[in-house]
């Protein structure tokens, strides 16, 4: 893994959420985008190395819905870079981590990204991402 890729933070309204963060962040919103395969459309903010992901649903049965109604708005996931989504997967499952898909999908900006159970992370939902190139 090369580095943290972006924190994912799911909120209930992005109309809301967005000034709030460039309040906070002090920068602007540089992207929004809709993920349709997931239900969700996203906000992106950077400072420095670090990107924020806003993630709103956009349907009642997306996993951001779900997780708004049980948990309530917060932290949803944290991504890690990698060079090949591929070969991380295979390394990641055979050191006995559970996938929540067998092979990459496309999400937002531009990234190939998989998902690992957070059961087999304490806890924390883990996004692998690799640019598409």
């Amino acid at each position: 893994m090369l580095k943290v890729e972006h924190i994912g933070i799911a909120v209930k309204s992005l109309s809301i959420s967005v000034p709030l963060f460039e309040k906070l962040l002090n920068t602007p919103c540089y992207k929004t985008e809709a993920v349709t395969s997931e239900q969700v459309q996203t906000a992106f903010f950077q400072r420095g190395e670090t990107k924020i992901e806003l993630l709103e649903a956009t349907g009642p049965d997306s996993a951001i819905a779900k997780f708004v109604e049980k948990k309530g708005e917060g932290m949803h996931h944290i991504a890690f870079e990698v060079t090949d989504i591929y070969a991380e997967m295979k390394r990641l499952q055979s050191e006995g981590f559970t996938l929540l898909q067998d092979a990459p999908k496309h999400g937002a900006d531009n990234k190939l990204i998989c998902f690992l159970h957070p059961r087999s992370t304490n806890g924390v939902l883990v996004e692998l991402c690799q640019e598409i190139k």
